[in-house]
């Protein structure tokens, strides 16, 4: 009969050989399931979950770190067996949202006694994913901050908690500025002797650098890159993109067409990566991430081009060094507000992006509720945007508004719709909101909006693409005014469209306008066949007008 010792040793030789299936069986075969220590179910989760996986094996898994944390649940093993139990649902979430409920792994979270538990990085990791699946900033923020302030806390966990401090309204842009400061002195300083210098070479073109992790799926920022990369002078400017990404796509390959050379980082340490850009003498960086999560702060930190703009994927100052300049337009930061932004700010004459277009056969309709006489309120952004005080207006609409529904549209699943619903109904709405899930057909999504008849922006976090498609499709967009660049992205887009009677002043006029224009069925028809008539030719989608602006903006940068 093998030892425990020798049984110990070779089942560790199997794991660190990743022979997994051999360890799994080992296990089962010498560890009845009556007397199965608290280790070897772990151990059995970790195996399965890094043999394959499938569906089969997550829920395997899952039922090996359940009985894991249940045999040690104030231990080291009952710590680290959460931890993966977490993980592990929020895998099977991704692969098959119908046979998850986080409620369980809450509750098992919310038990915990030991101080030093609740603090450990690592648990506090696998509860920021889980509450980033339910979209509940709040919740993010509070295991972030635990994050932070632990001695394994990593630049990403900084840019993430200042990145979800804009989505409510308890930080002001001052605080924000004062958050990304101290942000600003964790990003690394690499010496520069490591650094290759930049080609001192004059460059014949203009070489312009676009920073994404985003150009593939059809993402919203390609929309509006397009309009710039559709039609521009070749003669004089010469585009590079950069990405930032693990695979390329259709949408990878159409951008890749449109530029002159496509650079993917990805797999490159910060180092390489500066030196590989360097190497190009870049005049201009525009960054499209900012603090989103794959940004590369680091990189901008330590100079890729001679200049560095902020632009389109992210609405806000990311407060670091050498992102010399961010791109607005005059509705979105106020002269006295840009001591707030790290960056110069640079006005561009009408809108801060441009739509590109979209590819639908439009139609004038009058508003759904002239036929079906109810009033639908519709809204298709990111529910992580749909706070609590988003929750207790539109509820204040709903009640005010008689015949009234809330359509939103969904991409994270039933659980995620459920929590939804049971938010609103602490406001006491129980039965008008309607879920509707996402399209994989663009022209599908698209004419979901024929169904609404007003479209009520999210605050401080606004939609943009949205807000786009939206009024492409003659839906008027209700926003409030805001405090700062992301807050203001939908007056900017309703102004350029001359429709500042959707621009409410506060929570009160926001709901206000929604009734009455619930109420007003001529006023809303106008509104409509307003927007049909006037968006395509507006600053929204005139890519002629906004390119020649854009490209003016980079030949004034590249020669101050």
């Amino acid at each position: 009969m093998i030892s425990s010792t020798d049984l110990k040793l070779e089942l560790q030789e199997l794991i660190n050989n990743k022979k997994f299936t051999e360890a799994i069986s080992l296990m089962e075969q010498n560890f009845p399931i009556a007397d199965r220590p608290a280790g070897i179910f772990n151990l059995l989760g970790f195996s399965k979950l890094s043999e394959n996986k499938t569906t089969e094996n997550l829920l395997s898994a899952i039922s090996d770190f359940k009985s894991a944390h249940e045999k040690d649940r104030d231990g080291k093993i009952g710590l680290e067996s959460l931890a993966n139990l977490i993980n592990s649902i929020i895998e099977l979430y991704d692969l098959d949202k119908s046979l998850v409920d986080f409620d369980e792994v809450i509750d098992l979270y919310s038990k915990l006694k030991n101080n030093n538990f609740l603090e450990d990085y690592q648990l506090n990791n696998s509860m920021k994913r889980l509450y980033t699946r339910l979209n509940d900033s709040k919740r993010i923020i509070v295991h972030l901050e635990k994050m932070v302030n632990n001695k394994n806390s990593r630049l990403r966990d900084y840019c993430s908690i200042n990145y979800f401090r804009m989505f409510n309204n308890d930080c002001s842009q001052e605080d924000f500025f004062y958050h990304l400061k101290n942000f600003n002195e964790k990003i690394p300083k690499y010496n520069n002797d490591n650094l290759l210098s930049f080609p001192k070479i004059k460059n014949e073109k203009i070489k312009i650098g676009f920073l994404s992790s985003d150009i593939r799926n059809s993402h919203s920022v390609t929309f509006f890159l397009k309009s710039i990369l559709k039609d521009y002078n070749k003669n004089k400017f010469e585009i590079y993109l950069i990405l930032n990404q693990n695979f390329t796509d259709d949408t990878t390959k159409v951008f890749s067409n449109l530029v002159y050379k496509t650079i993917n980082i990805y797999n490159l340490d910060d180092i390489t990566a500066i030196n590989t850009i360097r190497k190009y003498n870049l005049n201009l960086v525009f960054d499209l991430m900012g603090l989103t999560s794959e940004s590369k702060v680091e990189i901008i930190k330590n100079r890729i081009a001679h200049n560095q703009v902020s632009w389109l994927g992210y609405c806000n100052t990311t407060g670091v060094d050498n992102m010399d300049y961010l791109i607005t337009d005059r509705n979105l930061i106020k002269k006295e507000e840009e001591k707030y932004y790290s960056e110069k700010i640079i006005y561009l004459p009408n809108i801060w992006n441009c739509h590109s277009g979209i590819n639908y056969l439009r139609k004038k309709i009058n508003s759904p509720t002239s036929s079906n006489n109810h009033i639908t309120f519709g809204c298709f952004n990111n529910f992580m945007k749909i706070n609590d005080n988003v929750i207790d207006t539109w509820s204040k609409i709903l009640k005010l508004s008689k015949n009234s529904k809330l359509l939103l549209k969904s991409s994270m699943g039933k659980d995620n719709n459920r929590r939804i619903k049971e938010k609103f109904a602490e406001y006491g709405i129980s039965d008008l909101i309607i879920f509707h899930e996402h399209d994989k057909n663009f022209q599908d999504h698209l004419k979901l909006y024929e169904k609404v008849d007003v479209a009520l922006d999210t605050f401080p976090y606004n939609g943009v693409t949205t807000s786009f498609e939206a009024l492409f499709m003659g839906v008027p967009v209700l926003t409030m005014a805001g405090y700062n660049f992301n807050s203001r992205c939908g007056e900017s887009i309703n102004k350029n469209l001359k429709l500042d009677y959707l621009i409410s002043k506060d929570q009160e006029d926001y709901i206000n306008k929604a009734v009455e224009l619930s109420n007003d069925i001529k006023k809303l028809n106008d509104l409509r066949n307003f927007i049909f008539e006037n968006v395509i030719d507006s600053s929204l989608f005139d890519n002629v007008s906004f390119s020649k602006s854009f490209f003016n903006m980079v030949e004034e940068i590249n020669h101050s």
